[in-house]
């Protein structure tokens, strides 16, 4: 049943509105000028189909206003990092984000912030963040640690350790004068953390409080100021040089067929393309070629120049958020003529050729190769880690557009089979994820990738075949990279220069890490 706007009371302020479906979940966040106009004008007629799926799973509608649109983009892109809704633009990559959390303790500790899966921070404490990598309010933790003299030990040791003699921490485990000086470098720590305004305002404030001790002949209280002043000062030299050595500027492209866009970019270093990316998204409600470049911006470093194919809607509002954040000026430009048009007209040619292959060229390669029904969108990779017979896990990694989806992983303890029998332990994970999958009414993959030979794959099929499941399945043997599908006597060989080859070998050998890192972390505990 269609959600029924007419009894929707709806303010005309600027803001936020998160959709929810009938299980109270988010499943889309917009922002709009006029909140009022924006949101009835996804009940209007003529919506593309990716909208009218989306009308149809509204249930409830909730609103949170702001003063202008400034605070709506802001406010949008965090509640989209804490509850990531399925119809908004998700980048791949959210790993990256940064969250610090000062823990709660007498003598409290810097430590990175945790997420469980639904956006809640683990642990006690202040948590601030997201930083991002390269942000100029990123210092990184250690050298955080170290500037401040903050504890690093997990439990309060009765004497000095080491970090103490190296000048890192100034032992409030032993010393009364260190306890009192400690709450002093936490708030310190604090205000750092805050940001970059606030980094400069305590600066200022240091910079006082040092004359002024130097005027009552403090000497020592002056000292202690002046050697903080200089460990600010080294954090904040590194961090500049970071920026100059490793962001020059990015171009990027864009290209729109029916109801989804492709975004190409390359990332230039000293004049020369070091990196590339592609990405994927639906264009539902306000999902924008501009609300994927803030969203990109809060997990990669802030370049000068950003050079795109067609300006970003609101490009104007864009450069001043980008430059607030980053701390100096950013400009949005679409390059007219030399070298950077060149260079933007090369990534359009490139999602040009994506789309007149429908997709990623590896991808692409491999559903062919392989006589898939569809492109292999989303691959699930399983492998087995055994170290003797007593330590057995299983370990599955998730591609999603030929990229890694770490928050899609999974790790599996074998539940049911003793000894080291790998064929029946791959049949066990495989029929325990796709249970699960079945009954949350979840998206299967487009391609299964078994870790091993024949043996892992019949298996792996039996289990599928017990559940009613006929999903593409393959396995890769490692010594000789062959490929078994099933029902063909003899494996598939792929040349190792082909793209399809090396996005399965990719998938493979991550699956395999996490595998290994996972039964690495049981035998320790286990010794523990």
């Amino acid at each position: 049943m269609t959600f029924d706007i007419s009894t929707l009371v709806i303010p005309t302020d600027p803001g936020i509105y998160l959709m929810r479906d009938s299980e109270n979940k988010i499943i889309y966040i917009g922002k709009a000028k006029n909140l009022k106009k924006r949101v009835k004008s996804y009940f209007l007629k003529n919506q593309n189909y990716k909208t009218q799926k989306l009308v149809e799973n509204i249930s409830e509608i909730e609103f949170v206003l702001t003063d202008n649109e400034s605070e709506a983009f802001l406010l949008e892109s965090n509640m989209i990092k804490k509850h990531r809704p399925r119809f908004n633009i998700e980048l791949k990559d959210q790993q990256r984000y940064t969250y610090l959390r000062i823990s709660d303790e007498k003598y409290p500790r810097l430590l990175v912030s945790r997420r469980t899966r639904d956006g809640k921070f683990l642990g006690k404490g202040k948590t601030f963040g997201p930083f991002t990598q390269g942000s100029s309010k990123l210092l990184t933790i250690g050298a955080l640690r170290k500037a401040f003299q903050i504890r690093i030990c997990k439990t309060l040791p009765k004497k000095i350790c080491l970090e103490y003699h190296l000048g890192n921490c100034e032992g409030p485990c032993e010393f009364e004068d260190a306890q009192v000086r400690y709450t002093k470098h936490v708030s310190a720590l604090e205000e750092v953390l805050k940001g970059k305004n606030q980094t400069r305002i305590f600066t200022k404030k240091l910079k006082e409080e040092m004359h002024q001790a130097a005027e009552l002949q403090q000497f020592e209280r002056a000292k202690d100021i002046r050697d903080t002043l200089i460990r600010l000062d080294s954090l904040q030299t590194k961090q500049k040089m970071e920026y100059i050595e490793n962001s020059d500027e990015e171009y990027f492209g864009i290209g729109i067929q029916e109801h989804s866009a492709i975004v190409m970019n390359f990332r230039m270093i000293n004049g020369v393309i070091r990196d590339s990316d592609k990405f994927f998204f639906d264009l539902v409600g306000d999902n924008s070629f501009s609300n994927f470049l803030y969203q990109y911006y809060s997990t990669h470093k802030i370049p000068k120049f950003i050079l795109v194919s067609e300006l970003p809607e609101n490009d104007t509002l864009l450069q001043s958020l980008l430059s607030e954040q980053a701390g100096f000026t950013v400009k949005i430009l679409v390059p007219q003529k030399g070298k950077r048009r060149d260079i933007v007209k090369l990534i359009l040619k490139n999602i040009k050729l994506i789309h007149t292959k429908g997709g990623d060229p590896g991808l692409i390669e491999l559903r062919d190769i392989l006589h898939l029904p569809k492109l292999p969108n989303i691959i699930e990779c399983f492998d087995i880690s055994n170290h003797g017979d007593d330590f057995a896990v299983g370990s599955m990694a998730r591609f999603v557009s030929g990229i890694p989806d770490k928050p899609g992983y999974r790790k599996f303890r074998i539940k049911t089979i003793t000894g080291r029998d790998d064929f029946a332990m791959i049949g066990e994970i495989i029929k325990r994820r796709y249970y699960r999958l079945l009954e949350a009414n979840s998206e299967l993959p487009d391609l299964i990738v078994i870790d091993g030979g024949k043996g892992q794959l019949s298996s792996a099929m039996n289990s599928l075949q017990s559940l009613g499941l006929k999903l593409p399945c393959i396995s890769l043997a490692k010594e000789n990279e062959e490929i078994y599908v099933p029902k063909n006597k003899n494996p598939i060989i792929i040349s190792k220069l082909k793209p399809s080859l090396k996005i399965l070998q990719h998938v493979r050998d991550e699956t395999h890490r996490f595998g290994v890192a996972y039964n690495r972390t049981i035998r320790k505990n286990q010794i523990k």
